[in-house]
């Protein structure tokens, strides 16, 4: 694995990791990555390599910053129990309570804790949604509003893989008055020093 420089700590323990990864940017599967582990609370593995683009012209960096996808949905949930703590959200609330719009097709009993379990049965929509549509906050908003469940709210959970970031989201932007990504910027990235967006600055 000597082609690819693979830098960073790695102790002796989980050498075969750091082999891993060269081998995962060395055939292509991988560009560029980063992999860190901690066991107890000490770092046992930090380690990076590979580039940022195709072209292979910029280099992986220690702090390169990736999308983490679904680990998102982690970061709202944060959101909303911070707001519980601060006595703003009630997870046995209706959603109506905090965003009368949604109370509609079905759902002016949908619960707070529907949307937290994946269970308020909104894990997509009858409106044909486009790749570009998902960046109009309002418009998923209106599609998720007039949308009536695919099934009875809190009697099954089904992956709301698209729609859980904007149906937490909204319930957070109507009692804070912030989208979630400012909100998630102020309350919790900001106070912990922690590098990580919802919705990445220029």
């Amino acid at each position: 694995m000597d082609s690819v420089e693979i830098q960073g700590h790695c102790d002796a323990r989980f050498s075969a990791v750091k082999d891993v990864l060269a081998a995962s940017v060395e055939s292509g599967t991988d560009i560029g990555a980063s992999f860190a582990a901690y066991i107890d609370g000490e770092k046992v593995v930090d380690i990076w390599g590979g580039h940022l683009d195709v072209e292979q012209s910029k280099p992986w960096q220690e702090d390169t910053l990736v999308n983490v996808y679904s680990t998102t949905k982690t970061m709202s949930f944060l959101c909303a129990m911070l707001l519980v703590e601060q006595g703003r959200l009630d997870f046995d609330a209706n959603v109506s309570h905090y965003w009368p719009e949604f109370a509609q097709n079905g759902k002016e009993n949908v619960k707070v804790w529907h949307l937290m379990n994946h269970a308020a049965g909104l894990s997509g929509t009858d409106e044909p949604l486009q790749g570009e549509d998902l960046y109009d906050w309002a418009k998923v908003i209106s599609a998720l509003e007039q949308q009536a469940p695919w099934w009875e709210p809190g009697t099954a959970t089904g992956y709301h893989a698209l729609t859980q970031g904007y149906l937490i989201g909204e319930v957070v932007r109507r009692i804070t008055g912030k989208s979630i990504g400012w909100f998630f910027a102020e309350e919790i990235a900001g106070p912990l020093q922690a590098d990580f967006y919802i919705g990445v600055p220029e």
